[in-house]
């Protein structure tokens, strides 16, 4: 098929192009779109290949370029091998464990504010609300700006700068220029500007807070944090990493709550359930629904990672240069993994662990997304929030389409639902 014609397919009707291409070519296939040409890979087998690699011999990101504009060159999502680790290292511990769970009480209190401010009894799109919960909480855990004109100024100013550079025209211009060229645009870092003085001001003035040692926020961390050699991190860095975590963490998160809930309301067995078992204290359930919806609607539909060295896989000998792309999902729906794969069935992983290189929503590897446990965490008390304040409906019958944004796999219709207060629901302040 023509270069043009394969990239009409991967952005208008990029799931069917892929079975199609599965279906007709088995579990390692070639697509070209745009400027890039990407070996897709299906199997397990191949996909723990790459996830298991010495990290010189796959660079994850170079394979990342495109977001060079909007990142910047420091960022954990670019760097690889010695450079890639020594970044990883700080960034890591904020985002498990004991300190990740003091977050949970104030994101809930974030969700419940947000929740009273729907209407009920009529339509309403979900997935900016969401948009609108998880930018809160990343302000509020990750700036640690608390209320005030400078969290609504921080609020107006990212909002609106994140829908601009990571919408589709944007990406589309990444991918047709290519990242550097459009790193050096005028217009992008007219874009940018905005972001970048916001960031650099907040950085400052927590490395002047005489207090920051007793702050638990994710900024006031990493500014304390100290590389190997004793330096700390440099105003760069940390730009380009804060910028990092408002993309990786935003707009993903958001969507993946999103189709959550459009799931749920189309399944009122597992949204009882769900309802049941966070009123109970329980963790099993509401953990295996945000897996199901993770395998079923994955956000990103790939990872990908540049090959720097030739590399046999499924009997075909791949040069150094390509770049391959373990599938998301096609992976998740494997009938040989997922029995009745297109089915929204969240005991499945209760009846079985999430596999290493099954599920793989986040990639894999020493690559794997360091903000994994914090967003599976943040989705689990969001919707106990939702489901314990609402009863819901799906505004409409019948599942909603998937639509990209970008490089984002989002509901068509925004996940609409209609909510009610539910009797004895105290209404959040």
């Amino acid at each position: 098929m023509p270069r043009a014609l394969q990239t009409l397919g991967w952005l208008k009707r990029p799931m069917p192009f892929m079975r199609g291409a599965q279906e007709r070519y088995g579990d390692v296939f070639t697509l070209r779109f745009g400027q890039e040409t990407l070996v897709f890979l299906t199997h397990p087998d191949h996909v723990k290949q790459v996830f298991t690699a010495k990290p010189d011999q796959v660079h994850a990101g170079e394979g990342n370029a495109i977001l060079l504009p909007v990142v910047g060159a420091n960022s954990v999502l670019l760097l690889d091998e010695k450079p890639h680790m020594r970044q990883r290292k700080l960034l890591l511990p904020p985002f498990h464990g004991e300190r990740m769970q003091r977050y949970g009480e104030l994101m809930t209190e974030i969700a419940e504010a947000e929740i009273a401010r729907w209407p009920r009894g009529e339509p309403l799109e979900l997935w900016p609300r969401m948009q609108a919960v998880t930018l809160e909480i990343i302000m509020r855990t990750v700036f640690g700006v608390e209320q005030g004109g400078r969290l609504d100024e921080l609020r107006r100013v990212l909002s609106r700068a994140l829908h601009n550079v990571t919408s589709g025209i944007a990406m589309a211009a990444a991918a047709l220029l290519g990242a550097e060229r459009l790193d050096r645009s005028t217009l992008l870092r007219r874009q940018m500007e905005p972001i970048d003085r916001l960031l650099v001001d907040e950085i400052r003035h927590r490395r002047a807070d005489p207090g920051v040692s007793d702050r638990d926020d994710i900024l006031s961390l990493l500014v304390q944090a100290r590389h190997d050699d004793g330096e700390p991190m440099s105003e760069a860095e940390l730009r380009d990493e804060l910028v990092t975590l408002l993309v990786a963490g935003h707009e993903t998160t958001a969507t993946s709550l999103a189709w959550a809930v459009e799931r749920l309301v189309r399944h009122p067995a597992a949204l009882a359930r769900l309802r049941e078992e966070v009123a109970e204290g329980s963790d099993e359930y509401p953990d295996a629904v945000v897996k199901e919806t993770l395998r079923l609607r994955p956000v990103l539909p790939i990872v990908v990672r540049r090959l720097t060295t030739p590399m046999e896989i499924g009997g075909h000998l791949i040069p150094a240069g390509a770049t391959v792309a373990p599938c998301i999902y096609l992976i998740h729906r494997r009938e040989d993994v997922y029995p009745d794969p297109s089915a929204f069935r969240p005991e499945r992983f209760i009846e079985r662990p999430a596999g290493t290189y099954t599920w793989i929503p986040f990639g894999g590897g020493v690559r794997r997304c360091l903000g994994a446990s914090f967003a599976e965490f943040e989705m689990k008390r969001v919707l106990a929030a939702i489901v314990t304040e609402l009863d819901m409906d799906a505004a409409a019958p019948g599942a909603e389409h998937v639509s990209r944004r970008a490089i984002t796999l989002t509901p068509g219709s925004g996940a609409r639902v209609v909510a009610r207060q539910r009797k004895g629901a105290p209404v959040a302040a």
